[in-house]
C-alpha cells in the first residue's frame, strides 16, 4: 500500500469487472499467441520435449477464450472457461515438475504465474456473478488547500521585498518618436 508523505494511505485502484475481464481477455489472446507461435521454445523452456502440438491448442484455446471474453456482452461463461483452462494448464505442468526435469524451476515459475493469472481469473468471474464491485475510495477533500506555503496575508509583498529594477529596465525609451500632431499606427 503507497503510503503519502503526510502518512495519508492510498488504497488499490478500484477496477470494474468488465475492465478486469477485458485485460483478462488481451491477456489471453497473448498468451495463446506465443504459445502458437513459438511451441517449441515454450516446451524447450520447461523440458516438455515432444508436446508442441499440445502447446499450440493450448494457445488455439486461450486465443479462443479472449476473443470470446472480448466478443461478449457477458463475459462470464467465458471467464469461468479460463478458470478451467487455468486448472487444466495446473494439471498439465504438474508432472514436470519433478527432480529428473532439469527444466522443473522454470515450470515452478510457470505454475505460480498459472496461480496468480488463476487467482484473478476466480476473483473476475466471482465479481461478474454476483455484481460485487471492489469499493471505491472517498473523494479527497481539497477545500482546505490554498497552493501557497504560507496563509496569503502572511504572503503578501514577499516577492517584492527584495525585488530590484533590473538597471536597463528602469527607462524604457520609445522605440519611435513621432512628431506632434501625426497619428500613431496601431
Amino acid at each position: 500500500m503507497a503510503h503519502r508523505q503526510n502518512g495519508s494511505s492510498y488504497g488499490p485502484v478500484p477496477v470494474s469487472a468488465q475492465g478486469l475481464a477485458t485485460g483478462l481477455g488481451w491477456f489471453s489472446i497473448g498468451l495463446g499467441l506465443a504459445e502458437l507461435l513459438a511451441p517449441r521454445t515454450m516446451a524447450r523452456t520447461l523440458g516438455m520435449h515432444g508436446q508442441e502440438n499440445l502447446i499450440r491448442a493450448y494457445g488455439l484455446r486461450e486465443i479462443a477464450t479472449g476473443v470470446g471474453i472480448l466478443a461478449s456482452k457477458d463475459p462470464t461463461p467465458w471467464i469461468l472457461g479460463r478458470v478451467a483452462g487455468d486448472a487444466l494448464d495446473l494439471a498439465t505442468l504438474a508432472p514436470y515438475a519433478t527432480e529428473d526435469n532439469e527444466e522443473r524451476g522454470n515450470v515452478g515459475i510457470a505454475m505460480g504465474a498459472v496461480a496468480g493469472v488463476t487467482v484473478l481469473d476466480a476473483l473476475c468471474a466471482h465479481q461478474l456473478m454476483t455484481g460485487e464491485q471492489e469499493p471505491s475510495p472517498p473523494p479527497r477533500d481539497y477545500s482546505r488547500r490554498r497552493g501557497f506555503p504560507r496563509p496569503p496575508r502572511e504572503m503578501k509583498g514577499v516577492a517584492a521585498k527584495d525585488f530590484e529594477t533590473p538597471r536597463d529596465m528602469r527607462h524604457i525609451p520609445p522605440a519611435m518618436e513621432y512628431p506632434q500632431g501625426s497619428k500613431s499606427r496601431a
